[in-house]
């Protein structure tokens, strides 16, 4: 955070806590909506709950406002501490001063400048979000090794035909997700999720800060490019627009799609897109199977190239198999920002962010033993030897700090019993995943072969 953020932080804490203890702006005006399931959550941390059709007849805002939503505003605004929230509080209990993300979401600048209508409105008022996150359907191309049936339709169809992996909690299975009561509708299905988005639409849009499309894959869902052509035809310049995508689609799509953000990037202030990518060539094809290493990054000179006002963020999945060859990765991006202009010194052109997997744990870093951790330590050192500045093109402090916290997460003691049935799931995982994908892990990964048969072992 910049020195000018942290001050607005704590006059937000201040306000806050002028009201309550545990009030927080999120839960009014941020907002992921999952229309493929009906789901829907307001900040990353809660886990999402179920929109009841029947709320949604007379009120097309409760994919938003929840009943169950406005019972946690009004705890919030009566000092309770809602248990979902339940990250926050770890933080805030903690020894010292601490900001937790009530605080620094409640600062931002879809949240901030709403305080007086959280306070002064009804806690069971209808508000309409400010930052609105948006998924249209599961379809997908991708099969990622992280990912799952409700958010991949290629996840779905394969967990139909082979049920789940026989890992200890039965990665990609159907029936948990019907237990959940997350199970997708199909997209040749009606879907009375996306009928109550479009007849929201009008009132919503005029109120957004900050729209994301994610999915799925947004640019193989026709919503995408209704929203975008709805968006050209009435530009909001203030509006900040982003959009996911595997950078794979076809070339039909991609081409829709450079038509359509090219004449919005010359009409809005702020629009980016946002890619997922943590490996290099047949390492990051086993990773996120269905990529083609190739196109991904012809498609993003493209963008370059054709769309220049776009910004291109990286959100890198850093997971166990990202490990050996992330610095060669960074060192494509280091060479690429070379050749791009600089808007600003704290957004580079093909910014990188770095949110390590958590889920599945058996795939996350923490499954590695102490051999990789030079492999993190070199993608450390070679961010700061290529550290850039307001003249020079290179990696900024935030990137820096984010490598940075992962190794400290990489060097905290795991529980043992938890870290040997992970090492089993990711023997029992990889050899599945090859069986029923034609690949091969450790042609693809010989680096990991000790490690790999230490694991196997363990069976």
């Amino acid at each position: 955070m910049t020195d000018l953020f942290v001050e607005e932080v704590k006059i937000i804490k201040q306000k806050l806590d002028s009201v309550s203890s545990s009030l927080c702006l999120a839960k009014w005006y941020q907002v992921t909506i999952h229309l493929q399931n009906g789901h829907t959550h307001s900040c990353h941390h809660p886990g999402t709950h179920k929109v009841l059709v029947s709320e949604l007849v007379s009120n097309p805002t409760a994919l938003h406002n929840t009943q169950f939503k406005k019972d946690r505003r009004k705890e919030m605004l009566e000092g309770v501490r809602p248990p979902e929230c339940q990250y926050c509080w770890n933080v805030e209990d903690s020894p010292g001063e601490n900001f937790s993300d009530r605080h620094i979401k409640s600062a931002a600048m879809w949240a901030a400048p709403w305080f007086d209508e959280v306070v002064n409105q009804p806690w069971d008022d209808n508000p309409n979000p400010r930052y609105l996150e948006v998924s249209f359907s599961n379809v997908c191309n991708f099969k990622c090794m992280y990912c799952a049936p409700n958010i991949s339709s290629q996840w779905y169809e394969e967990s139909k035909q082979y049920g789940p992996y026989p890992t200890s909690q039965h990665f990609g299975s159907l029936q948990h997700l019907e237990y959940k009561n997350t199970m997708p509708i199909l997209e040749r299905e009606h879907n009375p999720y996306v009928e109550a988005f479009w007849k929201w639409w009008p009132d919503l849009y005029n109120s957004l800060h900050t729209f994301r499309i994610t999915g799925g894959e947004p640019l193989l869902n026709k919503n995408t490019f209704r929203v975008l052509n709805e968006i050209n035809d009435n530009p909001r310049q203030e509006l900040e627009l982003a959009i996911n995508t595997n950078m794979c689609v076809p070339d039909k799509n991609f081409n829709e799609f450079i038509g359509l953000i090219k004449p919005i990037t010359e009409k809005l202030d702020n629009v980016g897109v946002f890619t997922s990518i943590e490996a290099t060539h047949k390492k990051a094809e086993w990773i996120r199977y269905g990529l083609d290493y190739d196109k991904f990054w012809e498609n993003i000179s493209r963008l370059q190239t054709e769309v220049p006002n776009l910004h291109i963020d990286f959100m890198c999945t850093y997971n166990a198999l990202s490990v050996s060859s992330f610095t060669d990765f960074l060192k494509t991006i280091y060479e690429l920002r070379k050749n791009s202009a600089w808007d600003t010194p704290w957004h580079p052109p093909l910014l990188v962010s770095v949110p390590y997997l958590r889920n599945p744990q058996f795939l996350t870093i923490k499954i590695l033993d102490n051999t990789f951790e030079k492999y993190i330590i070199e993608s450390i050192e070679y961010m700061e030897s290529h550290r850039g500045n307001d003249d020079t093109p290179g990696f900024i402090s935030a990137e820096i700090e984010m490598m940075s916290r992962l190794l400290n997460w990489f060097q905290t003691v795991e529980d043992e019993q938890r870290l040997k049935i992970n090492r089993i799931d990711f023997v029992k995982y990889t050899e599945e995943y090859d069986k029923r994908r034609g690949t091969n892990f450790l042609e693809t990964f010989p680096e990991y072969t000790d490690f790999y048969n230490r694991c196997k072992a363990l069976c």
